[in-house]
């Protein structure tokens, strides 16, 4: 019979931060899988768990995938915890658990800590609706395209940033998105916590002075949905009225739906519309 897979949630400072099963389920399985056997080695002392480690991480997660697969096969139950927080958000964990689930193994999940959650419960920014983009592309063509789908994002945005990439990460956020409200979420749960609310240029001409450090958890609010509204109803009037008409005629509505729409597109009513298209055809 096949063992289980443990998907266990670890604490992202404070080492209180960790429920009883999770600790639980790391003494009892046969093998935990962790991101830096050397990082989580505190968090093991701190419990009494003396199961065996083995790494499992970024650079060796398709080939050690296979290997734990094997275990989990043959019966061994496998916990996965990364250095800090929910195994799989922004992590190399998915691999594994998306193998374990090809083969049939039953994967767990033991809810605990996760960074951007833990940042966006204490934002004061809208979490209704959020995305999650992790940590922004390395390389600029990649970044750039990210930047640009974000523009236009309604939804609160969360990223994850480096201290050493923080300034220009802020800069170019600032650049593409403009006066958007900003939380600035440092260190969460561990000793020097800091959350700083203000707007996208405020962020990023305050860590020009000030120089930053630990790890960084960004929420930023979404586009208001007035200005998007707005510019979308300013794009839809530069539109020639005939090639609006057409563009709805293409997709396949009939002609009275089509210029509904149209009258919505643009913020007015139909019977304008069918005015001005009657004005048109006249000309």
């Amino acid at each position: 019979m096949a063992g289980r897979l443990y998907i266990c949630a670890t604490p992202i400072g404070n080492l209180e931060d960790i429920t009883l099963r999770a600790v639980e389920t790391l003494k009892k399985v046969q093998l935990i899988a962790a991101e830096d056997t050397r990082h989580s080695k505190a968090l093991l002392s701190r419990y009494d768990v003396h199961t065996p480690v083995t790494s499992y991480h970024e650079h060796n997660r398709f080939e050690k995938a296979e290997v734990l697969l094997e275990r989990l096969k043959a019966g061994d139950d496998i916990a996965l915890i990364t250095d800090a927080g929910t195994p799989v958000i922004s992590d190399p964990g998915e691999v594994l658990v998306a193998r374990a689930r090809e083969e049939g193994i039953e994967v767990l999940a033991l809810p605990g800590p996760c960074a951007m959650i833990a940042a966006l419960s204490v934002s004061g920014i809208p979490g209704r609706r959020f995305c999650f983009e992790g940590f922004l592309p390395a390389d600029n063509t990649g970044r750039r395209a990210v930047l640009e789908e974000l523009k236009d994002e309604p939804r609160t945005v969360i990223l994850y940033e480096a201290p050493h990439h923080l300034k220009g990460t802020l800069k170019e956020l600032a650049k593409a998105l403009g006066e958007r409200r900003i939380a600035v979420c440092r260190e969460l749960t561990k000793l020097h916590e800091e959350v700083l609310t203000m707007t996208l240029p405020e962020a990023a001409a305050y860590y020009e002075e000030n120089e930053p450090r630990g790890e960084f958890v960004l929420v930023i609010e979404g586009k208001p949905a007035g200005q998007a509204a707005a510019e979308t109803a300013a794009a839809w009037q530069e539109m020639p009225l005939a090639e609006h008409l057409q563009y709805y005629l293409d997709k396949g509505l009939p002609q009275k739906e089509a210029m509904k729409q149209m009258a919505k597109d643009r913020n007015t009513t139909k019977r304008e519309i069918y005015n001005e298209l009657l004005k048109e055809d006249s000309e």
